[in-house]
Order: C-alpha cells, then sequence, then structure tokens
C-alpha cells in the first residue's frame, strides 16, 4: 500500500510509505526555509517529484478546524486520541480514484511514535504526549486502542519557553500569543548553569502563576508578574539561571509525580510531542525506573506529525501500524553552482584530508546524502569541528549567530561513547544528555558537564562513521563538534549555493558536499593549515 501524508500547519510535511517503509518526509523548513515554516505550493511539487505513482491512499494531518462545514468534514481537528475522529472517504487524484484518510494531530503523535518504535504489534505500553497545547499520559494496548490516562497539564512547551521570554527585556510582554518558539531550547540551555536548587519565596509565586491549571496561558497575563524578580533582567542574570533550572526540574516534576501515582504497570513509555526534544527530560524519564524502556522518535515535534498519520492510515487499512524507516529520509542535497567560484580551492575528495583540517582546528560544513528528519542535525547536514578547545565552541556560536550560553553537541563512534560519555547504549539521534568522563573535550561539554550525545556507527552513517575513524587515528578521540547547518531561524542548507554563500558569509574554512572539498581562500585558518602542511612536506 502507498501512502502519501500531508500536514499543512505549523512544521508542515509530506510523508510518503509503501508496503510500510518509509520513503521520504520533505519538511517545509528545510532547504532555508523558515523554522516552523507551513507548507508551500513548492513543497507539493516536491513530494510529487518523488513519486513514482499515484499513491493509493491521501492523507491530511488534523489541526484547528477551519471555517467552512467543508473543511470540518473533510479533516480531523487537533484534538482525539481514539478512533472516533477518523474522517475516511474517496478523492480524485490524477485521474485515479484514491482513499482520504484523516486523522487529529494529537492521535498523529501518539501512532508516529508507537509504528516508529521498535515496539513489536501487541506490546502494551503508555505514551507521554507532551507539546505547546497537549500534555498528557495515555496507555495503549495490544489491540492499539489509545485511552487517555488523564491531562496533567496544558500548554506545558508554552508555560517553559515562556519563562525565557519573562527575562528577556526584548520580549514583546503585551502579546496576546506565544511564537517564539526557539526560547525552549534556548532555555534548556540555560537551565544547565543553575546552581542552587530551592526556590526563593518570589519565585514561588512565578512557579505557581506558571503552573496554573488554566486551559490557555497568554504571554500579556503575566504582566501581573513584573514587579517580581527576573521580570526582564537579562539572560547573564546567574539569579535567573538559577531560576530556570528550579523551574524546568518543577515542571517536569509534575509529570514525573503524575507518572508515579497512575501508572502502575511496568510497561514500556512513548515520548512524543515538541517537549520530547529536552535532551535533560528524555534521560530523566530513563533514569526515573518506572518504565521498562523509554523511546522517543528522532521527529517528536510537529516535524513528525505527517508520518504519524501516514502510520495511523496503514493501521486503519490493513491492521499493521510498524514501518520501517531511516532518519536521513528527506531530500537530497541539490548540487547547484558555488557562488563565486574564485573564493574557493578545491581538493581531491579524500577523507584522511578532512580529518587532517578539522585536527587543525578549522571549521567545515559537511553536507552528504538525503537531509535528516527532525530539527536534529545528525551528520548529514552539519558543521563539523574538532571537539578540545572551548575557544572552539565560542567561535562556532559566533558563525551560528546565537548566544554563547547555547552548547555545542558532540558526535562520537559508538564504540567509544561509554569510554568518553559513560553511555553503554546506541544513541543515534541527540535525544539525551550524558555525562562526559574527561576535561579534554571541552567545545562539546556543557557547563554541567554534560553533553547531548549523538553516537555513529558504520551501518547509521557511514561517511561520518569513516571521517570520525580518520580523526581519532590522528588524535585518539573518535569525537566531532556537529552542529546543524542553517542560517539563523532556518532550516538546513540544502544546497551548493546555500552552502557556498552561508561558508562566505559565516566565515567557515569550507565545506564538503559528498566528500568533495572546497577550502575558503581568505580564511586564515585554511592559509595556516596550507602553510604548516607545506613545512612538514619539505622536512621529509
Amino acid at each position: 500500500m502507498k501512502i502519501l501524508s500531508y500536514n499543512p500547519g505549523h512544521d508542515g510535511a509530506f510523508a510518503y510509505l509503501e508496503d510500510g517503509r518509509l520513503v521520504f518526509s520533505v519538511e517545509a523548513e528545510k532547504g532555508s526555509r523558515y523554522r516552523h515554516s507551513p507548507l508551500i505550493v513548492p513543497d507539493v511539487f516536491d513530494a510529487l517529484a518523488e513519486l513514482q505513482e499515484v499513491p493509493d491512499v491521501i492523507c491530511r494531518g488534523g489541526w484547528w478546524p477551519g471555517d467552512s462545514p467543508q473543511s470540518q468534514r473533510m479533516a480531523s481537528g487537533y484534538f482525539g486520541s481514539d478512533c472516533n475522529q477518523l474522517v475516511v472517504g474517496r478523492k480524485r487524484l490524477l485521474g485515479r480514484t484514491v482513499d482520504f484518510f484523516s486523522s487529529s494531530h494529537e492521535r498523529s503523535h501518539l501512532l508516529g511514535a508507537f509504528g516508529m518504535s521498535t515496539l513489536p504489534m501487541g506490546t502494551p505500553c503508555y505514551a507521554l504526549l507532551w507539546e505547546g497545547v497537549i500534555g498528557a499520559f495515555y496507555e495503549i494496548d495490544a489491540e492499539l486502542n489509545v485511552v487517555k490516562i488523564g491531562n496533567v497539564m496544558s500548554e506545558p512547551g508554552h508555560r517553559y519557553a515562556m519563562l525565557y521570554a519573562f527575562a528577556d527585556p526584548t520580549f514583546d510582554k503585551g502579546s496576546s500569543e506565544y511564537s517564539r518558539l526557539s526560547d525552549a531550547g534556548k532555555l534548556m540551555a540555560l537551565a544547565s548553569f543553575s546552581k542552587r536548587s530551592q526556590p526563593l519565596a518570589e519565585e514561588e509565586q512565578i512557579i505557581s502563576f506558571r503552573l496554573q491549571d488554566c486551559q490557555h496561558l497568554k504571554p500579556q497575563q503575566c504582566e501581573a508578574l513584573k514587579g517580581l524578580r527576573h521580570y526582564n533582567v537579562g539572560l547573564d542574570d546567574q539569579e535567573f539561571r538559577n531560576f530556570a533550572g528550579i523551574f524546568s526540574d518543577r515542571l517536569f516534576d509534575r509529570f514525573h509525580r503524575f507518572a508515579k501515582v497512575n501508572l502502575k504497570r511496568d510497561m514500556p513509555l512513548l515520548i512524543a510531542g515538541g517537549c520530547g526534544l529536552n535532551c535533560d527530560w528524555n534521560t530523566k524519564w530513563v533514569e526515573s525506573g518506572l518504565f521498562s524502556e523509554v523511546f522517543v522518535p528522532p521527529v517528536a515535534n510537529d516535524s513528525g506529525s505527517a508520518i504519524g498519520t501516514a502510520i495511523d492510515a496503514q493501521f486503519h487499512f490493513t491492521g499493521d501500524p510498524k514501518v520501517t524507516w531511516n532518519v536521513y529520509s528527506g531530500l537530497n542535497f541539490v548540487a547547484d553552482e558555488i557562488v563565486d567560484p574564485t573564493q574557493f580551492d578545491e581538493w581531491e575528495p579524500n577523507t584522511a584530508t578532512v580529518a587532517e583540517m578539522l585536527a587543525s582546528d578549522l571549521i567545515i560544513g559537511w553536507a552528504n546524502g538525503r537531509y535528516e528528519i527532525g530539527p536534529r542535525s545528525l551528520g548529514n547536514r552539519s558543521i563539523l569541528a574538532a571537539p578540545f578547545a572551548a575557544s572552539t565552541r565560542e567561535r562556532l556560536n559566533v558563525i551560528k549567530q546565537r548566544e554563547q550560553f547555547r552548547p555545542i553537541a558532540p558526535v562520537c563512534l559508538e564504540e567509544d561513547a561509554c569510554k568518553w560519555f559513560g553511555c553503554n547504549r546506541p544513541s543515534p539521534f541527540m535525544l539525551y544528555t550524558h555525562r562526559a568522563s574527561t576535561d579534554a573535550l571541552a567545545a562539546v561539554t556543557h557547563v554541567n558537564g554534560t553533553a547531548r550525545l549523538q553516537t555513529v556507527s558504520s551501518l547509521t552513517n557511514r561517511p561520518l562513521f569513516e571521517l570520525l575513524t580518520a580523526f581519532k587515528s590522528l588524535t585518539g578521540y573518535g569525537v566531532l563538534c556537529n552542529t546543524s547547518l542553517n542560517f539563523n531561524s532556518k532550516g538546513f542548507i540544502n544546497s551548493t549555493s546555500d552552502l557556498s554563500a552561508y561558508t562566505l558569509q559565516h566565515h567557515l574554512d569550507g565545506f564538503v558536499v559528498e566528500g568533495r572539498i572546497y577550502m575558503l581562500k581568505s580564511s586564515l585558518g585554511y592559509q595556516t593549515y596550507l602553510g604548516d602542511k607545506k613545512r612538514r612536506l619539505a622536512m621529509r
């Protein structure tokens, strides 16, 4: 069965399943579009270009219902975890009559997490869906019936992100809706700077207000707190950073207490929703001991909603929700023209050469194969650098045009993950934190000694595995800095023209596309590397 699914709204995407396999997921924000973009017409053509024939089923993900009766009949809404909200019918597409399917946004997260997990069909489990709007636990039985156990808190993601805005004097506190979705990731970084665990009296007031039982907390309501500590204090204030960690723990504890009281059986836990990208919270769930195992998909946020709806459709029509998938299922890199090729030296493809350049402290863009699905760069659209010096992290944050308190993640050979990060299992999607066991990896170690680790093997990403292996032979460490290759506030770069422009504008030392090496002639680091290489050759 061939299923084409689309999520038209926030984090818009197309996904295509063929006989239980994810063939592609085209995300609207990729290709240097703005983060969280909805689908537009060019995305339709990108998806259609990947198809070999007309699909059997067209799916539309659930979203906020439109005003017209027709839109409400032809698509499910945002809420609903069971199958009662399914919309099933028939449509004409390219001269053929195909099945049409729609289920709720809520259900897309739950079915997507189960279908992508390693749990066999028939495995009972719990699910936690926490995101900008929903914060609830569910039980999924052997027949994949979904029962909501209880709503823990509405809008956990919005409440979390709004604390960052509370201290940021640049945020318009009078706004009626919260739109700065990147603030959640920034607060996660700041929370690690916390040096105390107990809140002050004024902070308890802020916690009580922000975690109050209400359906929709608006930024303008937080003006009631402007006389309290931390309001517009700035993000460098250590007392606010202390409170960021306290608030993060308190929000997590609300869900943890609910789980301890209401989840009685020792079963696996699926985590879905944008809060599933919080590595600290994911690690706490693993360490809680409440669940036999924990699974978080790399598309836990709305970028996976189209995949989830396609999985739900597959389950509806075939009775099987399970899919095989690869995280590198985006579009292929577009090898168009280099912007001003006179600015670059081209080298013969050679992994050992790239490793040598990285070991010489050059910072290099790295593009290979199809882009990663989900928001985390996992080695196909990455900026890579040596992991040793704190100054490298500082330079990377300048290149990325982001705050210096933001950490840089390590990518590590799977075989070395236990040695350097105490990680004794594969962690291929950068969804958990691990504690660094050495001071040598300062560029990828956050202020609290942890790192958002991605592990790589020869099976998960062969080109990156070979590069890490070559780097290890030079330095003794199969570890590199890995941060996403993107313009600020935009999705991954996916063309040579954008990548070469980025290199010129943001002062990378060079870039590598499918093994081909292009180095920026004006880079002082690159010129130093050439001089050192020339001297070494002369000494032989």
